[in-house]
């Protein structure tokens, strides 16, 4: 999960603003087909883990999936025969949803104003989102629009560290953009308060194992379908990028990448 920007770069030493929070966020919305057609989606294993530590099934449930992007937890979330409605605040996004799932209803809205009636819901997730809201805002309207007993469900796929080539990957990403990947991404799933600074809600804390093969070219898409990437001069991005090409097909030389993910998922209920 890349989560800063820099301010320079060795090649280009003039010091740029940093784009702000906003910027980030919108900056899905021109590269909705890329993000919706490269980036990971998640394990079986994951949604098992939100049934347990909820204590119930998503069958059946009330499910509103928030910041659902173009759909891809939502994909699984309906699938395993849950009532889903989305929430999405971007219009490239909620355009690209619309095409990949036609059926599943959507809203325009984000999470720290749900479009959404009081105890309405008895699952509210958020799929690579909940960063994205501001916690003194979405953890009461979380609270506001679950039922009694309801469970809001957080989760990210978080790069596996600990496997050599992902590690030197990271690496080289923390010096273009002038931050600490693993630091940061350290930080942010080995402390669960910062999900709810105000300790309003107690967190389950699950961690699921999984990978996926792809070309590297899908590979390379999905590194710039984040939005540290997406804010970043295109000349910047295109030479990284072709840069990685090279050191990727070094560890994979026929071409199909192994990645490996480690899924941080936090469940509370609404007790």
């Amino acid at each position: 999960m890349i989560t800063g920007q820099s301010q320079s770069h060795p090649q280009n030493p003039t010091p740029t603003p940093a784009p702000s929070h906003a910027d980030r966020a919108r900056s899905f919305d021109a590269a909705a087909a890329q993000y919706a057609e490269n980036r990971p989606s998640y394990p079986p294993a994951l949604l098992d883990a939100v049934e347990e530590e909820a204590g119930r099934s998503l069958g059946g449930a009330r499910v509103v999936d928030v910041g659902a992007g173009t759909g891809i937890a939502t994909a699984l979330l309906h699938a395993r025969g849950a009532d889903v409605v989305a929430v999405e605040p971007g219009e490239g996004m909620a355009a690209q949803f619309h095409t990949t799932l036609p059926g599943v209803p959507i809203v325009r809205g984000n999470g720290n104003a749900l479009p959404l009636a009081a105890d309405t819901a008895d699952f509210l997730t958020y799929a690579q989102a909940w960063h994205w809201t501001d916690p003194a805002r979405s953890v009461p309207e979380a609270l506001r629009v679950l039922r009694p007993g309801g469970a809001l469900a957080l989760w990210w796929n978080t790069d596996a560290l600990d496997v050599d080539w992902i590690a030197d990957s990271a690496d080289r990403i923390s010096r273009f953009f002038g931050i600490d990947v693993r630091s940061e991404q350290s930080k942010s799933t080995d402390r669960t308060d910062l999900a709810d600074p105000s300790g309003r809600l107690r967190f389950a804390r699950r961690e699921v194992r999984w990978s996926r093969r792809v070309p590297v070219d899908t590979h390379l898409a999905n590194i710039g379908s984040h939005s540290a990437f997406l804010v970043t001069p295109e000349d910047r991005r295109t030479a990284f990028l072709a840069a990685e090409r090279a050191h990727l097909l070094e560890t994979f030389p026929d071409g199909i990448v192994e990645e490996t993910y480690v899924v941080l998922l936090l469940v509370a209920l609404n007790t």
